[in-house]
């Protein structure tokens, strides 16, 4: 496991319980000096655990959080394995110089969505982690209490949410808004995730839009569709003191969920968490990275919100990558992977130089 280099990324690839775990498979596991030291994990503890400090980039397999860069890649010798979020989409160039290298790639965003291979599912741990911490930020910048308050003064009304986008963030979202207090509404294009919204105590916004995709995404909308949702959510919106958003289709621009028009409808003092930013962003108004004020409301785009959490996000993302590794290893502990098996298949992005 080697340091990550990208701007603000805190979390690892591994953490000592893992490596642990990883030994008892008599798998060798050598941790790149100060590696785990943004998400508080100094070197003593990856040592006790049984790891090696010293070169990562020499193993057989490296595991990463982030996409490689240039350099990086440059390090990794043909036929070595490569786990991490590795952008195959969105960053066609990475997978292009992988394969040059010779080096077998497996990219955790391509890990099916399918019941056995939910302990890999990394894009669902990290999105449990920004999903509940969006709702930490809204809180902070909101103006007005989550929670119902019965004061010597009065009562104060909770504070209502709408979260727009129902997967695993969305989830997560509404049920901290709705721990905080706040009268919480969950909203997507698919319809079967209705269910979900309302066991988490959450009312479903019906605006009769239906978009369900495969793989557990909506699938992008036609123009007529997206037009006449915008115009019912804009109606919808302005009722809210919070909007989350968390809208995304892989490889494509995030679809725009809350214009423009809906944000100057909303009160003063209102806030919208939008955690689509890098691929865009689902509010017209959102600036990715930053905090902005328009019309008197808040717009955050915080990006890379796991990073923020980089314990219990790191010790998530690290039993993902355990797991897909334990997936490809023969009884021996050698890199053996099987590809008639679907998970695998479907997470290689390269094959060296086969």
């Amino acid at each position: 496991m080697p340091r990550e280099s990208a701007d603000g990324e805190r979390r690892v690839a591994l953490v000592p319980k893992v490596v642990e775990k990883l030994r008892t498979r008599g798998v060798e596991v050598v941790v790149e000096a100060g590696a785990g030291l943004g998400a508080l994990i100094p070197d003593e503890l990856f040592t006790q655990a049984g790891a090696t400090i010293g070169d990562p980039w020499a193993c057989d397999v490296v595991a990463k959080v982030n996409p490689p860069t240039a350099e990086e890649i440059g390090k990794l010798a043909e036929g070595r394995t490569l786990i991490g979020f590795l952008a195959p989409l969105t960053s066609p160039e990475t997978i292009d110089a992988l394969a040059e290298a010779g080096v077998q790639a497996f990219a955790m965003e391509s890990i099916p969505r399918i019941s056995r291979a939910q302990s890999m599912d990394a894009l669902s741990s990290q999105a449990n982690v920004a999903g509940y911490k969006a709702v930490l930020l809204a809180a902070e910048h909101s103006t007005r209490f989550f929670p119902m308050l019965t004061t010597a003064a009065g009562t104060v009304k909770p504070a209502t949410a709408l979260v727009l986008g129902v997967g695993v963030a969305g989830l997560q979202a509404l049920a901290t808004a709705k721990r905080l207090g706040a009268r919480t509404t969950g909203y997507d294009v698919r319809p079967e995730v209705a269910d979900q919204v309302r066991s988490l105590g959450a009312q479903w916004l019906d605006l009769g839009i239906e978009a369900a995709g495969e793989g557990g995404y909506a699938r992008e909308l036609t123009a007529e569709e997206r037009s006449e949702q915008q115009k019912r959510l804009e109606e919808a919106i302005t009722g809210f003191d919070v909007v989350i958003t968390t809208a995304n289709v892989p490889g494509r621009t995030a679809p725009t969920l809350v214009t423009a028009a809906a944000v100057k409808g909303m009160r003063p003092g209102s806030v919208v968490v939008d955690l689509a930013g890098e691929s865009g962003g689902n509010c017209e108004l959102t600036e990715a990275g930053k905090v902005v004020v328009k019309h008197d409301v808040t717009i955050a785009a915080p990006l890379n919100l796991p990073a923020t959490m980089p314990e219990h996000a790191s010790e998530l993302y690290a039993r993902n990558v355990s797991a897909l590794l334990e997936l490809m290893l023969d009884d021996s502990g050698a890199v053996a992977p099987n590809w008639d098996d679907e998970v695998l298949a479907k997470a290689c992005v390269t094959r060296g130089r086969d």
